[in-house]
């Protein structure tokens, strides 16, 4: 997991993410990302640091509903943080508090399963 400052623009985050991650992604395969993340230069640096592919999930042009493939996955762990209050809001003065508040949501997400 990486938390960053607002400054930092989801794609860069990524690539951050990817290069403090230090070897802990080296079994990743496929990354699944929105249309956000398209271009060659973005998928080209994870192919460099990770060897992986970058698959896009990009909405469909019209203004309609439509279940995209694999997209819900996403969708989905989002709506399960949604769940926790201190997530709905980033309140938190240090960004190591917020990344801990990540990674309690994701513990509570477990055990409550388990």
């Amino acid at each position: 997991m990486y938390v960053s400052t607002a400054n930092i623009t989801d794609r860069d985050g990524a690539e951050l993410m990817i290069i403090v991650s230090g070897g802990n992604l080296n079994k990743v395969l496929k990354i699944l990302a929105d249309g956000g993340y398209t271009g060659e230069n973005f998928a080209e640096k994870i192919r460099d640091h990770l060897d992986a592919e970058v698959e896009i999930a990009k909405r469909s042009e019209f203004h309609t509903f439509a279940v995209i493939p694999k997209r819900w996955i996403v969708e989905r762990t989002f709506g399960w943080l949604d769940k926790c209050r201190r997530l709905w809001k980033n309140c938190e003065r240090k960004l190591h508090t917020s990344l801990q508040m990540f990674k309690l949501a994701f513990i509570r997400l477990l055990l409550n399963r388990y």
